[in-house]
């Protein structure tokens, strides 16, 4: 499989460092194409080019996400897991989880408690919302939120071909 022109199982550090310098590079650009782009217009591709560059990606080689970054666990979220999990809500929250600055349920570590040594997801039928939904690439956030999308593009692969291809789609 291949991403961007690199090969994404078993990519080297050399091959992830390009795209990633890339992506840090051209977060001006990125900025600046987020603010001004044809949003609407733009919508309308999105679904077609995230499944596109999802078929192409194994998250499984990468995980980066899982290994970097906390969801928020919303309510529902909790009460799901925690079901799931056989645990009462309030020993989910003691275990795993801490308020972070913004009032959220967080992981209180990282890599996630629940990510395996093979990078699958133990709770992954029952995960938090914002896991379901990352990266975003196929939703508005990608242009709504745009500091997510410009924080998430430094370390996911799919985002940062995502939004290559969205700006080639706008020229």
């Amino acid at each position: 499989m291949t991403l961007g022109g690199y090969k994404l199982n078993n990519m080297t550090d050399k091959q992830t460092e390009n795209w990633q310098k890339k992506a840090e590079a051209n977060q001006k650009k990125y900025r600046h194409f987020l603010k001004t782009a044809d949003k609407r217009m733009l919508l309308k591709k999105l679904p077609d080019i995230h499944e596109d560059v999802v078929a192409e990606t194994d998250c499984l080689t990468c995980a980066a996400c899982c290994k970097n970054y906390s969801p928020r666990f919303k309510t529902p979220d909790i009460r799901r897991i925690a079901k799931y999990l056989g645990l009462k809500e309030g020993v989910l929250i003691e275990n795993y989880l801490t308020i972070d600055e913004e009032g959220d349920y967080v992981l209180k570590q990282t890599p996630c408690s629940f990510l395996g040594a093979d990078n699958r997801c133990s709770i992954y039928a029952v995960r938090p919302s914002d896991c379901a939904r990352f990266p975003y690439t196929d939703e508005d956030v990608l242009f709504k939120r745009p500091s997510i999308t410009l924080e998430n593009v430094r370390f996911c692969p799919i985002v940062f071909q995502v939004l290559e291809k969205i700006m080639q789609v706008s020229q």
